[in-house]
């Protein structure tokens, strides 16, 4: 993976105010990919560098298309489509191995100021005792808001809306709070990097916001 930003980290740290754990807690999907790997692939080159398919136009804003030209110049094989559907993957899978304390899966998904946050918040919670129970009920939009092209680095900035249900749980079992009957609406943005020079093709989740 390539770490390409520093200085970035999560908002709120996982500990203030991200939704990830309790107040109304959030978050969750399939079982974490393998070290190393978010989902977010580049696919083969094709002879429309700097070109934006028509059926992609959809999944991003207006905003974010100069730097999806860029990006599409300087990578022919970048493909907008495939990349939003991997963001998708990687929100699911990341959020899978914070809630279960997966460390190791988050070391391959995230850049280290961003892996750090997770891994302090989760040693908390473990101190506290407390486990996380989340199911991530679906993802009703991801879109791109913003992309970035600084030579040789890339930023896309995704915006997610989903449903989650989520339940924190005591040392001994109790509930703490939430419920896995009612679902919460999440609004977040999440920027992901990537070196594109670098034969790497996989991005890391770099920076996290509230939308």
């Amino acid at each position: 993976m390539v770490a390409a930003f520093l200085g970035l980290r999560l908002y709120s740290v996982l500990g203030k105010r991200t939704g990830h754990e309790q107040e109304p807690l959030t978050r969750t999907m399939d079982n974490p990919g393998t070290k190393g790997s978010t989902g977010i692939e580049r696919v083969p080159a094709d002879d429309n560098a700097g070109t934006v398919a028509p059926g992609h136009t959809n999944v991003f804003d207006i905003t974010a298309e100069p730097g999806i030209r860029q990006m599409l110049a300087a990578d022919r094989s970048f493909d907008v489509g495939r990349f939003r559907e991997g963001a998708k993957a990687a929100y699911g899978m990341i959020l899978e191995a914070f809630w279960a304390g997966k460390r190791e899966d988050l070391r391959g998904l995230c850049d280290d100021e961003v892996y750090e946050s997770f891994a302090e918040s989760i040693e908390q919670r473990e101190k506290r005792g407390e486990t996380l129970e989340n199911r991530l009920v679906r993802i009703d939009e991801a879109r791109i808001v913003d992309a970035e092209y600084d030579a040789p680095t890339a930023r896309i900035t995704v915006r997610f809306d989903a449903d989650i249900a989520a339940v924190v749980r005591g040392a001994d079992g109790e509930l703490i709070a939430g419920s896995m009957t009612d679902a919460v609406s999440t609004h977040d943005l999440w920027t992901f990097a990537r070196n594109l020079r670098s034969d790497d093709p996989n991005w890391l989740l770099v920076e996290t916001d509230q939308a």
